[in-house]
């Protein structure tokens, strides 16, 4: 694919090269002058800037698009010099439950069951790996099927087979994809168990795992830290202290354990550009202010439904596969600020990082004569994240005079990079390459305004690129079928259900006369070790949320006797972290011939009741019809109920699932909305 790197932009007027006096009207600025110099010594090493995909089902989308448009979301991320050029791909252990926006599928659904073909976390570290041979890759768990708990909600009662089941995982990565993980973590923002922590560094040195390093806890720096201080066995196994959220802030006792310092999950923000502006604060300020040399954006790509929880919370944006639309937001080019010229193994320089007149800067060398330099001067209102809550500060227009001394003292010029967030215009320039920059006798000066990142490098490989423009965004198709009749499915998911609690998968019905050969199937059959408060009943939600009038019809067997269910919904509307308070238009039948209609997810607000001569093991066709304020449903072609009154939700997705955790197949889907 052909990639323009864009032409040098002009030099911004007023901006002031070498050491001439400021010009007319530079008198309100404050100036001040920083050194940077390695012979004393260099500071903590830099270990990249990364993201997450999990956490959960955030990249559920993006395994749909067509070509070319999957490649260029994929290139924008990974590829280097090219977008966002991450040296970091952290992703989700899936343990079939809720992690935020979904769930994704186990390697082992149930005790005797090994499958390193399910989900897409696979395929997306291998794509990641195509682009970046060197890209460190993460696991992490959010959820754990049942079985490991053996009924608690609890993953470090029965240590051994946790530690077992996470090897596993790791151990399949390299056996059947060719992918060797970096790191591992323990749970996230959960409990640690320091047993199940050393148990896990025997394991894996058991398996020959010894290069596999340990980050703990991803959740807070306390009580992790100070454990490590006082057990010299744990200290020993953890390499790496990861806190989420920390506001660019560590602790003392961090600190003291020696460790390399993470914020190993961090960003989370609304993708404009004021989470353009929080990203560029904490990529400098984590190690300006809390010594953190690995920054990871929660999370990689907006690929899921945008109504779910922390909608467009991606790097970048990529939820319409149907229509192939997809967008750079502002955060691609943020992070190019950094990872386009830097690597994991390159140090900082031991500078104070605080800019005078507000902002920060950052110098990293990879000790072979290269030298970048990261500076942002983002305001507060302009660079909150989400979390935690961001103090007062005030930045102003300032000029900065830069002393290279020690082993950069030759630097004749640097190249620049420059981004300019347009809040009051509307007009940003993002990651805009500069005429470069004369150093004289060792020192430059730089105009800095508000709300700027520049880059200074040694480095010439820095790109902006660029693929053609995506298709115009589009609505989900509003009338949109699926039979499940693929044989060798890419994936083990069917396109665009978004499972929110248990898992539905492609399913081959080997004794089955010929109808409903290829189905899909529900799958989890025992409440997972839960992260968030997954459903009581399973369910995967599909289509546009502003659907208002539809027709839902859908094959189903019940394969639990006596108490099975399953239902096909309509206007459902809610997701993710908040899936148990799921409100719609629910269709019920139960396996001991009744059926129900019901206002909400955990079938509480009862609409409608009644014997439909449904049973188990045996195919059936639900049809639900909602229009208005009006719903009825159709069993096998013929009017079941119908005239109930619906007056909320007024819109939503459409919907299938499972009265409880029990296997149950679904055939020739179908809706039509509005």
């Amino acid at each position: 694919m052909g990639c323009a790197a864009l032409l040098w932009g002009w030099l911004l007027l007023g901006c002031s090269w070498g050491l001439g006096p400021p010009g007319v009207g530079a008198a309100a600025f404050s100036t001040a002058t920083y050194v940077l110099d390695d012979a004393g010594g260099l500071g903590r090493q830099f270990d990249g800037i990364g993201a997450v995909s999990g956490g959960g089902a955030t990249s559920r989308l993006l395994v749909n698009y067509q070509e070319p448009y999957r490649s260029q979301i994929l290139d924008y991320l990974f590829k280097p010099n090219f977008g966002a050029s991450l040296h970091i791909l952290k992703v989700e252990i899936g343990g079939d439950g809720q992690s935020t926006d979904g769930t994704e599928p186990s390697h082992m659904h149930y005790e005797n069951d090994e499958n390193y073909f399910r989900g897409y976390e696979w395929w997306l570290m291998k794509e990641a790996k195509k682009r970046n041979p060197k890209i460190k890759l993460i696991g992490l768990p959010w959820t754990f099927p049942g079985w490991i708990g053996k009924g608690e909600n609890w993953p470090y009662d029965y240590p051994d087979v946790t530690a077992y089941y996470i090897v596993s995982w790791i151990v399949g990565a390299k056996q059947y994809h060719d992918l060797d993980i970096d790191y591992i973590g323990i749970w996230n923002e959960r409990a640690f168990s320091s047993k199940y922590i050393k148990l896990l560094r025997y394991t894996l040195d058991k398996h020959g795992l010894q290069q596999v390093r340990i980050i703990a806890s991803d959740r807070l720096w306390e009580p992790i830290s100070f454990v490590l201080l006082l057990d010299s066995e744990l200290h020993e196994v953890v390499d790496v202290i990861g806190a989420h959220y920390p506001g660019t802030k560590t602790v003392p006792n961090a600190l003291l354990t020696k460790k390399k310092l993470w914020s190993s999950e961090d960003y989370s923000t609304f993708n404009d550009e004021v989470g353009a502006g929080c990203w560029a604060r904490i990529l400098n300020q984590n190690y300006v202010n809390g010594n953190m040399t690995s920054t990871i954006a929660w999370n990689l790509v907006a690929s899921y439904y945008e109504e779910l929880p922390f909608g467009r919370c991606g790097l970048m944006t990529a939820q319409e596969p149907w229509s192939g639309h997809y967008k750079v937001e502002a955060p691609i080019w943020i992070t190019a600020h950094t990872t386009q010229f830097t690597q994991p193994g390159w140090s900082y320089l031991q500078v104070d990082g605080h800019l005078e007149g507000g902002g920060s800067f950052v110098a990293l060398t990879d000790g072979l004569g290269n030298l970048t330099i990261i500076i942002e001067t983002m305001t507060h209102n302009h660079s909150q994240c989400i979390r935690p809550p961001l103090p007062h500060f005030s930045v102003k227009p300032q000029r900065a005079t830069f002393y290279l001394k020690g082993s950069f003292y030759m630097v004749e010029t640097l190249q620049v990079w420059h981004s300019r967030l347009g809040f009051e215009s509307g007009n940003s320039s993002l990651f805009q390459q500069l005429h470069p920059l004369n150093v004289w006798k060792g020192s430059f000066s730089l105009d800095l305004n508000v709300d700027e990142v520049y880059t200074l490098t040694t480095l010439k490989t820095g790109q902006k690129c660029c693929c053609p423009e995506p298709p115009p965004p589009q609505p989900f198709p509003s009338n949109y079928k699926d039979d499940f009749n693929i044989r060798n499915p890419p994936f083990s998911e069917a396109p665009n259900f978004a499972d929110q609690t248990g898992v539905f998968e492609y399913f081959i019905n080997a004794s089955d006369p010929g109808d409903h050969v290829f189905t899909l199937r529900q799958v989890v059959v025992q409440r997972p070790i839960t992260w968030a408060s997954d459903a009581d009943q399973t369910i995967s939600v599909i289509g546009n949320f502003q659907w208002v009038n539809m027709t839902v019809t859908c094959d189903i067997y019940i394969e639990k006797q006596r108490d099975g269910g399953v239902f096909i919904a309509g206007r459902v509307d809610n997701g993710g972290i908040y899936v148990r308070r799921t409100k719609g238009v629910f269709f019920w039948v139960f396996a001991d011939g009744t059926y129900r209609v019901t206002g909400d997810l955990a079938g509480e607000e009862i609409l409608m009741k009644g014997l439909s001569g449904v049973r188990d093991n045996a195919w059936h066709t639900l049809t639900l019809n909602i229009q208005g304020t009006s719903a009825s449903g159709l069993l096998n072609g013929y009017p079941l109920w119908e005239n109930v009154t619906v007056s909320k939700p007024r819109n939503g997705w459409a919907a299938i699932g499972t009265r409880s955790f029990e296997f149950a197949q679904f055939d020739n889907f179908h809706v039509e909305a509005s």
